[in-house]
């Protein structure tokens, strides 16, 4: 069965509750352990809104027609007996949890602001509402959802043919240039079809191309259950926002680890480092040398991400620490040319780095009218925007890359030193 389903009336929605990024599993684990109480607001933003990009009424009648239907997915029980093979992270008490979970359409609000004279072009806002453990789910389907039926019903200049080969030759050239890599795109994707095909075409590269580079798997749980690959995932900005607003922001980004850790003690030990900005991130990481030689490495996600190795080889070495045992994860905006950029750097450090590639795989297309001009994904997020009533926010390593409520922003970036823009 297809883990994107599309009825008739156009309304689309997933089939299977695992059709999601494994972060979101360990997150809401590691949130079920902590914070079962917590209530939480997640809240849409349309970073292309600024760029005049919008959508369709026609889009946004069916995105909110399609949510009714996420009430009938639940956890099988062979998802959950793969789930307690492959990942013996999660717990039995996690597992039974996940599979009594259903979502809970009445979460979502979604709305539709007009832009244009006729009303048919607009906005859409959405926000979900409800305990921090279930409120978290709705992240990646709610965009999937929403890309796909925007690229279905009003962005529909491009077409599936040729992104198999395409899907393939990139992956044959990242593993000939000897990248590890996994397959990130499940949140931004065209449309599940076409992450389908990635997939499996990936697969494919890998089997042909073995000894080099290597595909590590997919962050998508479902696909990764599907073609018998490792699912990828560990911990996202929204742990270290909540986290530092249940607890302030003092130490915030070691507290978050700290509480990571007693969730998962042996696993899952990739810090993301720029919730609060890098820099602040290694006053926390450098204050308890004996945890940064526990955990495994480093993600980055925005920013110049060739500052990034060089400086993390600076932190290790501060701490006596062989950066050379530890590795990078580079996830923000992952192509082709950066990937083999930082490939190089990486080896010319002798520092191990791996690779999580989303749109670039995912949402990757040309218009049909002229095979020259890009047909560009929707630049888009939901991000945890408050917990227990209190406004969480984001400060990036990339100032286009911040979120939350700006009065927030600008005290957070007080308790931390950093410039106002």
């Amino acid at each position: 069965m297809s883990p994107t389903q599309i009825l008739p009336n156009g309304c689309v929605f997933p089939v299977s509750l695992l059709d999601t990024d494994l972060y979101k599993l360990t997150m809401q684990q590691a949130i079920l352990h902590h914070f079962p109480n917590v209530q939480s607001t997640y809240r849409f933003t349309n970073r292309d809104q600024k760029k005049g990009r919008y959508f369709t009424r026609k889009c946004y009648d069916l995105f909110k027609a399609s949510l009714p239907y996420f009430a009938n997915l639940a956890l099988t029980d062979v998802e959950h007996e793969w789930l307690r093979k492959t990942c013996p992270y999660l717990t039995a008490e996690y597992l039974d949890y996940l599979h009594k979970f259903r979502p809970h359409p009445e979460q979502v609000k979604v709305t539709f602001e007009p832009v244009s004279k006729d009303g048919q072009l607009g906005n859409i806002e959405i926000e979900a509402v409800g305990l921090w453990v279930e409120a978290i789910y709705w992240e990646v389907p709610l965009m999937s959802t929403l890309s796909e039926i925007h690229f279905t019903t009003g962005d529909t200049d491009w077409s599936y043919v040729g992104q198999d080969a395409m899907a393939y030759k990139k992956g044959r050239i990242l593993l000939e240039a000897g990248c590890t890599f996994s397959e990130f795109g499940t949140r931004r994707r065209r449309s599940f079809r076409t992450q389908d095909v990635v997939v499996q075409a990936l697969i494919r590269a890998a089997r042909d191309f073995p000894g080099k580079g290597a595909l590590s798997g997919t962050s998508n749980v479902h696909l990764a259950m599907k073609y018998g690959v490792q699912p990828i995932g560990t911990i996202a900005h929204e742990w270290f926002m909540g986290v530092a607003t249940l607890k302030g922001y003092q130490n915030c980004s070691g507290i978050a680890l700290d509480l990571w850790e007693a969730v998962y003690p042996n696993a899952l030990h990739f810090a993301l480092t720029d919730t609060f900005s890098t820099e602040v991130f290694y006053r926390d990481f450098v204050a308890d040398p004996d945890r940064a030689r526990r955990w495994k490495g480093l993600r980055q996600d925005s920013g110049d991400p060739f500052i990034y190795a060089p400086r993390a080889k600076q932190i290790y070495e501060s701490l006596g620490i062989d950066y050379r045992t530890k590795s990078l994860i580079f996830s923000d905006a992952i192509d082709l040319e950066k990937a083999l950029g930082l490939k190089k750097q990486c080896d010319e450090l002798g520092f191990p780095c791996t690779f999580g590639i989303g749109t670039w795989l995912t949402n990757s297309f040309n218009k049909s009218s002229d095979e020259n001009e890009p047909s560009k994904a929707l630049n888009m997020v939901i991000k945890l925007a408050s917990v227990d009533g209190k406004p969480c926010v984001k400060i990036s390593d990339e100032i286009m890359k911040n979120t939350g409520d700006p009065t927030t922003v600008k005290s957070v970036k007080d308790i931390f030193g950093l410039p106002h823009e």
